[in-house]
């Protein structure tokens, strides 16, 4: 089984490498970076890349895709990444997304109308461009699976796998990279963080959710 893992310039790592790390340890799969061309790709810090082992065009039936966010705003219909979707998407068996990646999807139109979830801060742009924005850690809806920001790309993979392999692998996967988050602060949402913290975020920090 072939789950393409989506690269482009200014992705962001960890929406990514999630997923992958628990979705690569399934059996049978074989986990593909993918890029408008081979080579490196660039995340959003510029500090780190991902290798795509083959291209867009080379990679036109997959049952599985996965999508990242990142700090680029697709281009339209004429994005390089929009059109892939939009090309290999009728075939998938599973089509996904992690943060700002839902918006990749609902600009190839896969989104109209469905119910799915992005980071925090891009729920409203998910909205006008036709999906039902949830502001739920995971949704999955048919055959389409989105995540919230960032680190839910883990739970997304963890969703998957089991829907994959069987709760019984997805507990292995989840203990074998001892997923047992117990961070030191609860301000992993704007409802929990507060005013104070999300205007740091807005104002210090790479903006997660939209293009600069």
């Amino acid at each position: 089984m072939q789950i393409a893992f989506a690269l482009y310039d200014r992705f962001t790592a960890l929406d990514i490498i999630g997923p992958f790390q628990v979705l690569a340890e399934i059996p049978g799969v074989t986990a593909t970076f993918v890029a408008e061309k081979p080579g490196p790709v660039r995340d959003h810090t510029g500090a780190l890349s991902l290798v795509a082992t083959a291209s867009f065009d080379e990679t036109t039936a997959p049952r599985m895709i996965v999508v990242p966010g990142g700090l680029v705003d697709p281009n339209g219909a004429d994005d390089p990444v929009v059109r892939w979707i939009r090309a290999v998407h009728p075939t998938t068996t599973w089509t996904a997304s992690v943060c700002t990646g839902s918006i990749y999807l609902a600009r190839a139109g896969v989104l109209d109308g469905i119910e799915a979830t992005s980071h925090w801060g891009s729920l409203e742009q998910l909205a006008s461009l036709g999906a039902v924005p949830s502001a739920e850690r995971v949704v999955i809806r048919g055959r389409i699976a989105t995540a919230a920001g960032v680190s839910a790309g883990i739970d997304l993979g963890l969703t998957l796998a089991a829907r994959l392999a069987g709760a019984d692998v997805a507990k292995a996967i989840q203990l074998a990279i001892e997923y047992d988050p117990q961070p030191p602060f609860d301000a992993g949402s704007p409802a929990k963080a507060g005013p104070e913290i999300m205007e740091l975020v807005m104002s210090t920090l790479h903006d997660p959710a939209h293009a600069e």
